[in-house]
């Protein structure tokens, strides 16, 4: 089964300001540290996502070499 994204067409508040905010001339030392500023933020989120739903779950490291495991 397909999953289908909507492709969205207007930025939301947020982009928008972010886009007025840097809407200048950036080095590329600038620009790499902002992605990694970002990346940063996300991987924490995602961290922390990771870690709610594997407690939520109960997973133990077997659980996780099964499902490494489990075409092999």
């Amino acid at each position: 089964m397909a999953i289908v994204q909507k492709s969205h067409t207007e930025l939301n508040p947020l982009q928008v300001s972010l886009l007025r905010l840097f809407n200048r001339p950036m080095s590329e030392k600038e620009t790499l540290e902002l992605k990694k500023l970002l990346t940063d933020y996300y991987a924490d989120k995602l961290e922390v996502e990771v870690n709610r739903v594997v407690s939520e779950k109960g997973y133990t490291q077997e659980d996780f070499d099964k499902m490494l495991n489990a075409d092999s």
